[in-house]
């Protein structure tokens, strides 16, 4: 199974190949609001470095939400593009499949700082939701930690929470899902928890 998936939906921007049961990761935390200038430089990178051609995935994963707006348009039509010049199926991740996938088993809270005590929030039991995604405050969260273990990208300040990798997150997520592969690329719908502020102030 080879494959490119790519995660611009926070701040961090991952970039993964698996070739030949090796993988290659590219992995900034901070890259921003810099994905449309940073992503394809490296992917183009990852890929000299793996000899990776496009043409020779088996299929492209992307992580479509939740997280930022922009962001996530970046990553969705950067990998529809890959999907429709190479004909090749796709998998759609979410942010908090990167997250919860960390943890084989129990009840898991992926939560995303939405800023203002707000929260991007997903629950999971043995990898399967069981909580679907919704916009939680801060005192709202509290409540389901008697019944989760929480985890998120970052540390979040005066909340017991465990700090995880999304990039390996990411890589198990699509080794799990492997079976929701498809060629329709509607599969690659974004993610919005909730309105954009620009929405919101209409």
């Amino acid at each position: 199974m080879n494959y490119l998936a790519i995660d611009t939906s926070g701040k961090n921007l991952t970039v993964i190949i698996k070739k030949d049961q090796k993988i290659y990761k590219f992995f900034d935390k901070e890259c921003g609001v810099n994905h449309s200038v940073a992503l394809m430089p490296k992917v183009e990178e990852l890929c000299a470095l793996a000899e990776f051609n496009l043409s020779d995935a088996d299929f492209f994963a992307c992580v479509v939400g939740a997280g930022s707006f922009t962001g996530i348009r970046i990553g969705v039509a950067t990998v529809k593009a890959m999907c429709f010049a190479f004909n090749k199926p796709c998998l759609s991740v979410t942010s908090f499949d990167t997250l919860a996938y960390n943890k084989e088993g129990g009840k898991v809270l992926a939560l995303i700082d939405a800023k203002h005590n707000g929260f991007y929030a997903c629950g999971y039991q043995d990898n399967k939701v069981i909580l679907p995604p919704a916009y939680l405050m801060r005192e709202q969260v509290e409540s389901l930690l008697a019944e989760y273990l929480a985890v998120s990208a970052t540390e979040i300040s005066g909340m017991a929470s465990e700090t995880v990798s999304v990039e390996d997150g990411l890589i198990r997520a699509i080794e799990l899902n492997a079976d929701k592969i498809s060629l329709d690329p509607e599969m690659l719908t974004p993610l919005y928890v909730r309105k954009s502020q620009a929405e919101e102030g209409r």
